[in-house]
């Protein structure tokens, strides 16, 4: 009897369900939007139901697909698991490992002792640095891998994503719109907004641009420092405000607020495992380590 899932499927399926979007489904993947359409409209076929609702505000799970993303996960998370299991032994005696310097997720502290800890013998550096800097390491043989922020542009490399940070707004304690759980864009048009530099992050970059201009949102923008300290230090100092990945609340600041974006999942940062597409060992041992924290 044939299956009508496999495991590419349900990574499809997967990518469309946590962007709830066909568009951005497709830059996390590194395909084009058709044929990720044509793949979901043939799953759909096979299993004779509608897995997605498309209308003019995006993408919606239907019953059918709510019941079976947990099943997806499971069953993607088992197959790297047991990936990575097979990999262990075929893993560098020392493994070179590049970490994005533009969010910093929980399961990255402690990612290069878990990797040393399973693979015996192994040892692990790291190197933090951007995005584009790191794929172009990986891709001359400086790095083994890295986790990178997604959407980048990563020519020739295997590209998993493996997390998504949604953005939140960083504020002064001191600011009117500190008092609300939530803030949306809109109320942001008329304030000083801190913003990266284009070179640090293009693919990112013209990723949240789209989602500005979708909703209208054009702020005065301020060099955002690369040092994340002196950022919030600005922030509290009420020169400006920042949009950051979710992960920086753990940065506690005095003077600093954090606050949900009501776009903040349109503008979420992806990390992404990028390897040589030769390095299976690597890439599934390091995939299953970042899911497992």
């Amino acid at each position: 009897m044939i299956s009508r899932l496999d495991s590419r499927a349900l990574t499809l399926f997967l990518a469309i369900a946590q962007t709830q979007s066909f568009r951005q489904a497709a830059e996390t993947l590194h395909m084009s939007q058709p044929p990720l359409s044509r793949a979901i409209r043939e799953l759909e076929e096979r299993l004779g139901t509608r897995l997605f609702d498309r209308n003019a505000k995006g993408v919606g799970l239907t019953d059918a697909g709510r019941k079976l993303l947990p099943y997806a996960r499971r069953v993607i998370k088992l197959l790297e698991e047991a990936e990575a299991a097979l990999s262990i032994q075929a893993m560098p005696a020392a493994l070179r490992l590049g970490l994005t310097s533009a969010a910093e997720p929980a399961w990255f502290r402690g990612l290069a002792q878990r990797v040393q800890q399973a693979c015996q013998g192994t040892v692990v550096t790291t190197l933090s640095d951007t995005s584009p800097r790191l794929v172009r390491k990986v891709l001359s043989g400086k790095l083994d891998a890295a986790f990178v922020a997604l959407p980048t542009h990563a020519p020739a490399l295997n590209v998993l994503e493996l997390d998504r940070l949604p953005m939140v707004v960083a504020l002064s304690t001191s600011h009117p719109l500190a008092k609300r759980k939530e803030i949306r864009l809109a109320q942001l048009d008329e304030e000083p907004v801190f913003w990266f530099e284009r070179a640090r992050q293009p693919a990112f970059y013209d990723h949240a641009q789209k989602v500005f201009a979708r909703h209208g949102f054009a702020p005065g923008k301020l060099t955002e420092p690369t040092d994340h300290h002196v950022l919030l230090a600005a922030v509290a100092a009420g020169t400006g405000l920042a949009l950051l990945p979710n992960s920086f609340t753990e940065l506690k600041r005095s003077g600093v607020a954090y606050r949900r974006l009501a776009e903040g999942a349109e503008l979420a940062v992806g990390i992404g495992l990028v390897t040589l597409k030769d390095r299976h060992a690597i890439h599934g041992t390091l995939a299953g380590l970042a899911r497992s924290p």
